[in-house]
C-alpha cells in the first residue's frame, strides 16, 4: 500500500527522490550537532530550537519540490521572463534598502511574515529557465543577434552584475552555469567569448561599485599566500584533521563552538569532523549521484527545453556544492556559498526545492512520453 501510495505521488526520477531524501536526513542530524550550542546560549537553554525550525524548512521546502514536480515542466518556460523581469526590481531594491549582514545587503524581508529571502534565488532560477527556453526556441536562430544572442547575453550580463553588487561567488557560479547551458545549447564559441569579455569587464565595475571589492579581494589574497591562513580555514583544517577517517561521531564536534557559521558556510567541516573521511565520501558522492541522475534526464528529454533546463539546474545545485567543500578543504577562496540541501537556511531552502521538483517534473514528463510510445506501440497489429 505505502509502494503505491508513492507511486501515484512521487512521479519522475525514483533514484532523485531518493538522494533528496538522503540528504534531508544528513541535514537534520548535522544541523542539530552544529547549533545546539548556539541554541543554548541564544534560546535560554532550547537546544532543539535550530533542530525544530530547520526540521520545518525543510519539510516545506520538500513541499515546494513535490509541487513543482506535479506541474509540467513546459510551464515554467511561460514563466520564466516573467520571474526574470521581477528579478531586477527586487536586486536593486534589495541592495539599496535590503538588511545588511556581513557588510552585504543580500536579503529582503517579506512583510507580514517576517521572513527575509534572497532575491538572487529568484534570479538565478529565473534566468537559468530563460536561457534554457530562449535557446531551445531559437535553435534555427542561434546567430541572430536580434532573436537570440542580444536578448540571451543582455539578461545573462544584467542578472549576474546586479547580484555581484552584493554576492561575488553567487555571481560568479551563475555566470559559469549560464555559460555551460550556452555551450550546451550549441551558442559558438567565437559568441560565447564576447559574453565572456563584456562579462568580465561589466563584472569588474559592478564588484568595484558594490559592497564586497574590498572582502572579495581580501579572500583572494589569503587563499594564494601561503602564510597566512585565514581564521575559517585554520578552524576547518583542525576540524578535518581530528575527524580522521571515522570521525569523533555524530554530535561530538569540538569545532562548532569555534568555527563560524559551521551550521552554513562551513558545515562539510563538521560533517568531516563527526563522520570522517568515510562521511565526507559518502556525501560528495551523493552530489555525483545528483549530477548523473540529472544527466540521465538531459539523455532521456525528447525536448530541448527540457534537457536543458535539468542540465543548467543540475550544474548550478552540484557546482554550489563543489565549491562549498572545495573552500572547506582550502582549494578555494573563502566563499559565503552554502552547502545546497545541507546547510540551515531559510527561503534558499525552498528554492532549492522548487529546483529539483522542475528536474523532476522533466523526468516525469519524459517518463511519461516514453510509456505512452510504448503502449502505442503494444496496440499496433504485428503483421506475419
Amino acid at each position: 500500500m505505502v509502494k503505491q501510495w508513492l507511486q501515484q505521488n512521487l512521479k519522475g526520477d525514483a533514484v532523485l527522490w531518493g538522494i533528496v531524501f538522503c540528504f534531508s536526513l544528513i541535514s537534520v542530524a548535522v544541523v542539530y550537532s552544529s547549533t545546539g550550542t548556539l541554541a543554548y546560549k541564544q534560546q535560554e537553554g532550547n537546544t532543539e530550537y535550530y533542530l525544530v525550525r530547520h526540521s520545518a524548512l525543510i519539510l516545506i521546502g520538500l513541499g515546494f519540490m513535490w509541487a513543482a514536480h506535479k506541474i509540467n515542466y513546459r510551464y515554467y518556460s511561460k514563466l520564466s521572463l516573467l520571474a526574470l523581469i521581477l528579478s531586477v526590481p527586487l536586486l536593486i531594491i534589495t541592495y539599496f534598502y535590503g538588511s545588511n549582514i556581513n557588510e552585504a545587503s543580500r536579503w529582503l524581508t517579506i512583510p507580514v511574515i517576517k521572513q527575509t529571502f534572497q532575491p538572487s534565488d529568484l534570479a538565478k532560477l529565473a534566468l537559468i529557465s530563460y536561457l534554457a527556453s530562449m535557446l531551445s526556441k531559437r535553435q534555427m536562430m542561434l546567430d541572430s543577434v536580434k532573436h537570440t544572442l542580444g536578448p540571451i547575453f543582455a539578461w545573462t550580463i544584467a542578472i549576474c552584475s546586479l547580484i555581484a553588487l552584493s554576492n561575488t561567488s553567487t555571481a560568479v557560479l551563475l555566470f559559469i552555469t549560464c555559460l555551460l547551458l550556452m555551450f550546451i545549447g550549441r551558442v559558438s564559441i567565437k559568441s560565447m567569448a564576447v559574453v565572456v569579455v563584456a562579462g568580465l569587464l561589466l563584472g569588474t565595475i559592478a564588484l568595484a561599485a558594490g559592497q564586497r571589492m574590498g572582502t572579495a579581494t581580501n579572500r583572494v589574497k589569503d587563499w594564494l599566500d601561503p602564510t597566512e591562513i585565514p581564521f575559517q580555514l585554520e578552524q576547518s583544517y583542525i576540524a578535518i584533521a581530528t575527524g580522521g577517517v571515522v570521525g569523533k561521531g555524530p554530535g561530538n564536534s569540538d569545532q562548532r563552538d569555534i568555527l563560524p557559521h559551521p551550521y552554513s558556510d562551513f558545515i562539510y567541516s563538521i560533517i568531516l569532523e563527526e563522520y570522517g573521511l568515510i562521511g565526507g565520501v559518502c556525501v560528495l558522492m551523493l552530489y555525483l549521484a545528483l549530477l548523473y541522475r540529472g544527466l540521465v534526464t538531459v539523455s532521456r528529454s525528447n525536448g530541448a527545453f527540457g534537457g536543458l533546463l535539468s542540465a543548467g539546474l543540475s550544474f548550478s545545485l552540484v557546482m554550489q556544492g563543489m565549491i562549498n567543500m572545495g573552500v572547506a578543504v582550502g582549494l578555494g577562496p573563502v566563499t559565503g556559498l552554502p552547502l545546497p540541501l545541507l546547510s540551515m537556511g531559510g527561503t534558499s531552502l525552498i528554492f532549492t526545492g522548487i529546483s529539483l521538483g522542475i528536474i523532476l517534473s522533466v523526468s516525469r514528463g519524459e517518463s511519461a512520453i516514453t510509456q505512452a510510445a510504448v503502449s502505442d506501440n503494444l496496440k499496433k497489429p504485428v503483421n506475419v
